[in-house]
């Protein structure tokens, strides 16, 4: 039994030493590859970190390229686009000399020209410009007309009259063939009065009419020339609440055509 005894033993302490053998060979190596291998990730971790510091400088040195680049590239989009162009040649000045003449101006309803209750009146062939009053309640127009005196030419019965000059003391003659004679019966005395009626050419705004006018002296009233029915009839309207409704034109004809329209 102590054979067997001293063999288990001597075998156990075998197998310890050769176990403290294996460990202490074991822990050396590992002490060894550690220090390498620590030295190696310190190696390595160097060189990751110039890596970092060199892609760092790269991305910020393309970084600037491409913002250099893009500058450049705008600038040259601007340039092209604000390019200045040749300014035009200057224009010869040309002397025009502004149309002012008016043809003058009558407004018309139903064909029928619109007066005021008072209107330039240009008498055709005298250059003479009236205001005249415009009334519908008067069967036959008037004119003003001073020193009448009848007289006979070539077998007809003419009579020579002077009219007031507009914005002047004078007078100006007219004759005219005597057309009628008229009884006027004073609405204030109740007396006759025989006129003579001679026809006379005018214009009121573009309006160009002849029509008869009875001759007699009307200084004491307000207006030289009384435009009656014989006239507005079919031809005129009036609008009481205005005045200078029309515009006689600037180019007034100097002769009376004898148009009777």
């Amino acid at each position: 039994m102590r054979s067997d005894f001293g063999k288990i033993t001597t075998a156990t302490i075998v197998l310890l030493l050769l176990a403290g053998c294996t460990a202490d060979r074991y822990f050396m190596v590992e002490k060894n590859d550690l220090e390498t291998l620590s030295t190696s990730l310190e190696s390595q971790s160097e060189q990751i970190s110039r890596l970092g510091n060199r892609a760092e400088e790269t991305v910020e040195t393309l970084t600037r390229l491409n913002e250099k680049s893009t500058n450049t590239i705008l600038q040259a989009i601007t340039e092209q686009v604000e390019k200045p162009a040749c300014p035009p040649a200057p224009e010869e000045p040309v002397c025009t000399i502004a149309d002012t003449s008016s043809d003058g101006r009558a407004d018309r309803l139903d064909g029928k020209v619109i007066v005021g209750k008072v209107e330039k009146f240009y008498l055709v062939g005298t250059g003479l410009v009236y205001d005249a009053r415009i009334d519908s309640g008067a069967e036959t127009s008037s004119l003003d007309a001073r020193n009448i005196t009848r007289f006979e030419r070539d077998g007809s019965n003419w009579v020579r009259f002077d009219v007031p000059v507009p914005g002047a003391d004078g007078l100006e003659t007219l004759e005219r063939e005597i057309s009628r004679r008229v009884k006027i019966i004073q609405s204030s005395t109740d007396e006759s009065e025989r006129r003579v009626v001679v026809e006379l050419q005018f214009m009121i705004g573009n309006h160009r009419q002849q029509a008869e006018f009875t001759l007699t002296d009307r200084e004491h009233l307000s207006h030289r020339v009384l435009v009656g029915r014989n006239i507005l009839r079919d031809v005129m309207l009036v609008d009481v609440g205005k005045e200078f409704a029309t515009e006689l034109p600037d180019d007034l004809p100097e002769e009376d055509s004898g148009d009777k329209s």
